[in-house]
């Protein structure tokens, strides 16, 4: 499969240094499958850093790999749970350079713009954790790809774009 990674810059090497701390997985790299999502992105990048243009970033990924390669320690959440929840909080709250969990490479939904303002109901305690996942199965969600490690990158191959 094809991910893309939409940003204001060419990407020759991936750093992971360069991801933010606080995000829904973690510090790392974003990619989705949506084209359309990842050049969202990149015109954010780009109104946020106020420099360069929209660019699209694509990557080959074996998918296989997550089921077969047992050297990767992977997370999949195929929709929003309790669970998700929870470790969207956990790495939200996570501003230091130490990852709040030790997977590879997780997939899952994004906590888009609407999606953060039901966690924020919850972490003021307007709602239950119940209640934030019953509000989101209204929701229709968008999904990423975290790679968090060097292992991970590994497993990413850069293809040229036109």
């Amino acid at each position: 499969m094809i991910l893309y990674h939409g940003t204001n810059l060419k990407i020759d090497k991936i750093d992971l240094s360069f991801g933010h701390k606080g995000k829904d997985f973690g510090q790392g790299f974003y990619l989705s499958v949506d084209k359309q999502q990842a050049m969202l992105m990149a015109e954010r990048t780009v109104e946020r850093e106020g420099s360069g243009k929209p660019i699209l970033n694509a990557y080959l990924f074996d998918e296989a790999n997550i089921a077969s390669n047992s050297d990767l320690r992977v997370k999949l959440f195929d929709n929003y749970s309790i669970e998700w929840a929870e470790f969207i909080i956990l790495n939200r709250n996570n501003r230091s350079a130490t990852p709040a969990h030790n997977y590879d490479i997780v997939y899952g939904p994004i906590a888009d713009d609407k999606v953060g303002v039901q966690i924020n109901r919850y972490k003021l305690r307007y709602i239950t954790i119940e209640e934030l996942i019953r509000q989101l199965k209204f929701l229709r969600p968008t999904f990423q790809y975290y790679f968090g490690t060097e292992k991970s990158l590994t497993y990413l191959k850069p293809i040229d774009n036109e």
